[in-house]
C-alpha cells in the first residue's frame, strides 16, 4: 500500500547538495529517512530530465523502501548550470563517466558502509559498464537504458528520430552552437556537445562500443560482478526492448534478471520512456524496487 503525499513528505527529510565532479559542481538532492536506510541510492537521471522529475518516486523510496536516496543534475544543466549551454564544453561521456561516479563519491560520504545501490534511467545505466569505481556497488537497476540505433525505433516514431538526427536539428546546433531543445520539441536546451556524442552514438550501429578501444575505456563490469536487473518498458519507442537487452550483453556474464513493464498489466494507459518515474505510474515502483531482496 502506498503511503498518502502527506504521509510520505512527513518520513521524508530533504537535503540540498553541490559536490564537486573535476572541475564542475553539481547540484543534488539528498532524500533521506530518520533512522539509517537498509540502502543507499545514487539515481542517475535521462538526458534532458532534470532532477526533479525524480522526486516523487525518491520520496516513495525512503518513506516505503527505506532507501535514501541522492539525485542530481548534470554537469552544465539544470540546477547544475552556471550559464548558457552555448558556452559549456560538456559532452555524454563527461556526464556518465565523470558526474555519475562524483555522485557515488557523494553518496559514500554521507552513507559509508550502507549498501550502495545505482538506479540508472536512459543515459543513467548506458555507459555504467565502462566505468570504474564499482567495487562497493552492490546491485545496478537499468530502466529504459539501452544501446539503439535509429533504425531499431518503430514507425512512425522512426521519423521524428530521423528529423533530429538528419533533419532540420543539426543545422540548428551548428548555427546556435548549442540545442535549442525547447524550440525543436525536445523539452531541455542542451550544449552541443552533448548533442553531437548522442548523435554519433544513436547513428552508429553498436553506439558507443567502436569508440571503446579508443576515446572510451572498455567494459570492465563484468569483473566487478555486480547483479543487474534491467527494466524496458513494452511501449517505449525511443528505447525499444531489445535495445535494453542488448546494453545487458555489454553488463557481461553477471547475474541478470530482464523484465518487460508492460502497462495494460499494472492498469496503466502508458508507460513510454520516460513513465516509469511519474507519480501517476507509481503501481511500477514496487517492481522497480521490491520489499525483500
Amino acid at each position: 500500500m502506498l503511503d498518502s503525499s502527506a504521509d510520505q513528505s512527513a518520513a521524508v527529510r530533504e537535503q540540498e547538495l553541490r559536490f564537486p565532479s573535476g572541475d564542475s559542481v553539481l547540484a543534488g538532492r539528498l532524500y533521506q529517512p530518520a533512522s539509517r536506510p537498509r540502502a543507499a541510492v545514487v539515481l542517475n537521471g535521462a538526458t534532458g530530465v532534470p532532477q526533479r522529475y525524480y522526486r516523487h518516486f525518491a520520496r516513495w523510496l525512503v518513506a516505503e523502501r527505506q532507501v535514501a536516496c541522492l539525485t542530481y543534475d548534470y554537469r552544465d544543466f539544470g540546477a547544475s548550470a552556471q550559464g548558457h549551454p552555448r558556452r559549456s564544453k560538456a559532452t555524454m561521456a563527461d556526464w556518465a563517466l565523470a558526474d555519475q561516479p562524483a555522485a557515488r563519491d557523494e553518496m559514500r560520504r554521507h552513507y559509508a558502509g550502507v549498501p550502495l545501490w545505482v538506479i540508472g534511467h536512459s543515459l543513467g545505466a548506458m555507459l555504467m559498464p565502462l566505468q570504474d569505481g564499482l567495487e562497493d556497488v552492490a546491485r545496478m537497476i537499468v530502466v529504459a537504458g539501452g544501446l539503439v540505433h535509429h533504425h531499431d525505433h518503430p514507425w512512425p516514431y522512426r521519423a521524428l528520430a530521423l528529423a533530429f538526427w538528419f533533419g532540420h536539428v543539426p543545422p540548428l546546433v551548428r548555427a546556435l552552437g548549442y540545442l535549442p531543445g525547447r524550440a525543436v520539441g525536445f523539452g531541455a536546451d542542451l550544449p552541443a556537445g552533448v548533442y553531437w556524442q548522442w548523435r554519433r552514438w544513436c547513428t552508429t550501429r553498436g553506439s558507443y562500443l567502436p569508440e571503446t578501444r579508443q576515446e572510451l575505456p572498455q567494459p570492465r563490469w563484468e569483473a566487478a560482478g555486480i547483479p543487474v536487473s534491467l527494466f524496458a518498458a513494452a511501449d517505449d519507442d525511443v528505447v525499444p526492448p531489445a535495445a535494453v537487452w542488448q546494453l545487458g550483453r555489454v553488463f557481461g556474464d553477471v547475474p541478470q534478471e530482464r523484465i518487460i513493464l508492460d502497462p495494460q498489466a499494472y492498469g496503466l494507459k502508458a508507460i513510454g520512456h520516460l513513465g516509469a518515474f511519474t507519480r501517476s505510474n507509481a503501481a511500477l515502483w514496487p517492481q522497480l524496487v521490491p520489499q525483500k531482496e
